[in-house]
């Protein structure tokens, strides 16, 4: 893992690069998770072009803040993915639910540009169960355990890769975990996606309850040069269970926007 210090901590990234044409896309995970969430990216993307992902601070290898959840937290991660960008020239941001809010919270209030968005499991407002941020609260494993129900965060993937997921989250912990599900809840950019000056594409599961379909074409719809791709067989995290068409709609986007 790389390291760049900014606003007094480090944020923890790494790149992987397998002889791939272009700057690095720059992917940012979601609620709990870390920058392992792009395994699958990080090993077969990047025969196409770099691809970088970093550890939000608080997770993972990342060294953690004291923000309130929200607009302040969110801010602060953005903070993070800039630190990254900058560092290594990244061209392009992906990123997946939380992290897709931060990407567009990016696109419409930093004086930052990239050449295209891609948005994974993500809305422009990302409203959270009531129960969920009650049990984040007081039964985190109740919480976890919700997540990791049928067609939440996986539609039919291997145990393994729920296993996996469950473990991260856990390894995060309660405390950042709920921050980030608060701040998710409290997001909305549904009045300024006019603003995002770059193709961008959505790309959703189409069993993800979590984040539905119907977020990403409103995504698609209202960004000016939007774009919507649904994953067969996948739910929230389709870069994980369905890699090679996440993958390939990846790139065809990518490529198609001269990014």
């Amino acid at each position: 893992m790389n390291r760049v210090t900014h606003h007094g901590r480090a944020t923890a990234y790494r790149v992987a690069d397998r002889d791939g044409e272009g700057s690095p896309l720059l992917c940012v995970h979601g609620s709990g998770g870390t920058h392992e969430l792009w395994k699958s990216q990080l090993g077969r993307l990047a025969s196409h072009r770099p691809v970088a992902a970093l550890d939000l601070s608080g997770h993972g290898d990342s060294e953690d803040f004291d923000a309130d959840p929200g607009w302040e937290a969110i801010s602060a991660y953005a903070d993070d993915v800039l630190a990254v960008a900058d560092e290594i020239d990244a061209s392009a941001l992906m990123g997946s639910s939380l992290g897709g809010a931060v990407a567009l919270h990016i696109a419409v209030a930093r004086d930052r540009d990239f050449d295209a968005l891609v948005l994974a499991g993500t809305g422009a407002k990302l409203p959270v169960l009531a129960d969920l941020l009650a049990w984040l609260e007081t039964d985190f494993d109740r919480a976890v355990e919700f997540l990791h129900g049928e067609d939440r965060l996986f539609h039919d993937a291997d145990s393994r890769y729920a296993d996996f997921s469950a473990e991260a989250m856990r390894g995060v912990g309660q405390r950042v975990t709920r921050r980030d599900f608060r701040s998710c809840h409290e997001f909305d950019l549904r009045d300024r996606l006019g603003e995002v000056t770059v193709p961008t594409l959505a790309v959703v599961g189409e069993h993800d309850k979590l984040t539905p379909p119907s977020y990403h074409e409103y995504l698609a719809n209202e960004v000016p040069d939007g774009r919507y791709r649904e994953i067969e067989d996948a739910a929230h995290l389709a870069m994980l269970e369905e890699p090679e068409a996440f993958n390939e709609a990846v790139r065809e986007f990518l490529d198609d926007a001269g990014a």
